[in-house]
């Protein structure tokens, strides 16, 4: 029986890991392979679920918190997958928040599903507009010790290091990055690549289909530090369907109201995401950092006077505000077109503290 290649993205939130599948399921589509992806995420109603299943992708979600806590989950969604669309190729995406995952699903897949998993190298995506400032340890670089510690060991553990979003970069920040990452983890291939216009991609593909024992970097890793760094996350997943009397952009809603959300928020900016959803139709856009512009990552082009929306918030705050101001924009921003939201869902809460289903304290691959 041919073994399904399992290639897993690490990154932090924000790093572009959707995108990234995106264009590795769209890749591997155009060669005939069949594709299954699995996302995750610490609760229901996942933005990035929603566009990849809008693209066209078979999707199981994984919710409720990373797959290392919910490693037997992960297996079952991957089983439905199998037998839904028989897959080649399984794109797993994780909680950005989440680190030490070579020890928690990548050793316990090599070991207890070895006849039925191929692992792919693991990379891990950088986000440059967090992770310039952590590398150069400067004060105020966004996040507390403790959530760059996540950050960090997210590298640590990493068969490559993907510098992502290299398209939005200066020459001179690039060669700031590569200098200060080989510096820290002078024996990880570095790679450099643009999810977004496939800058890098033909190497990052090479790299992903190189044959070998990946997978067997296992972290000394503080579980008291990495939980604080993920409870100081404040996580907002909310979402209801809009109406309206009269035709509007759909993708002028989701900038204007990124744009609001984001002035309107004091703590550090994860990632905001928001898809709407009308008939046939669907948009995305995001903010990475306080100090990055708003983005339309995907266009939907469309007048649209119903649909639904969907916000996904991670912000350094406190989830009950953040939750409040969420609400508060959405309206605002929603009267301006004539129209108004009725909530089917609105979740505010930190990440509860990780425990893993396995944790593996060596390699056996």
């Amino acid at each position: 029986m041919k073994k399904l290649q399992y290639i897993m993205l690490g990154g932090f939130l924000g790093a572009g890991k959707t995108t990234a599948l995106a264009r590795l399921a769209k890749h591997f589509t155009s060669l005939g392979k069949s594709v299954g992806i699995v996302t995750n995420d610490q609760a229901e109603g996942l933005v990035d679920t929603l566009s990849l299943r809008s693209q066209g992708y078979a999707v199981e979600e994984v919710p409720g918190a990373c797959f290392c806590c919910r490693f037997d989950d992960l297996v079952k969604k991957v089983g439905s997958l199998e037998e839904s669309r028989r897959p080649d190729v399984l794109l797993a995406e994780p909680v950005g928040s989440c680190t030490d995952l070579v020890a928690t699903v990548l050793q316990p897949l090599a070991d207890l599903y070895a006849s039925r998993f191929e692992l792919a190298p693991y990379v891990v995506l950088f986000k440059p507009s967090h992770g310039l400032r952590i590398l150069r340890g400067e004060k105020g670089q966004g996040f507390s010790p403790k959530a760059a510690y996540i950050f960090e060991k997210q590298l640590e553990e990493a068969d490559a290091i993907a510098i992502n979003r290299a398209d939005e970069l200066s020459p001179e920040e690039l060669r700031e990055l590569q200098s200060l990452l080989k510096q820290k983890h002078p024996a990880t291939p570095l790679l450099i690549l643009s999810a977004k216009t496939g800058l890098g991609f033909d190497a990052f593909l090479e790299f992903l289909g190189k044959p070998g024992a990946y997978g067997k970097k296992i972290l000394g890793i503080d579980y008291d530090i990495y939980a604080e760094g993920e409870a100081e996350l404040g996580w907002v997943n909310a979402g209801g369907v809009f109406q309206s009397k009269q035709l509007f952009p759909l993708d002028d809603l989701l900038v204007d109201l990124v744009t609001s959300l984001g002035r309107d928020i004091e703590g550090e900016v994860a990632h905001l995401k928001v898809i709407g959803l009308a008939e046939a139709t669907y948009g995305v856009a995001n903010l990475v950092a306080n100090s990055q512009p708003v983005e339309l990552s995907l266009p939907s082009r469309a007048l649209v006077s119903e649909g639904e929306l969907v916000v996904n918030a991670r912000v350094a705050m406190d989830p009950a505000v953040l939750a409040s101001r969420v609400k508060e924009r959405v309206a605002e921003v929603l009267a301006t077109r004539g129209a108004s939201l009725d909530w089917s869902t609105v979740q505010a809460f930190r990440p509860g503290r990780p425990q893993p289903t396995h944790r593996y304290a060596k390699s056996v691959n």
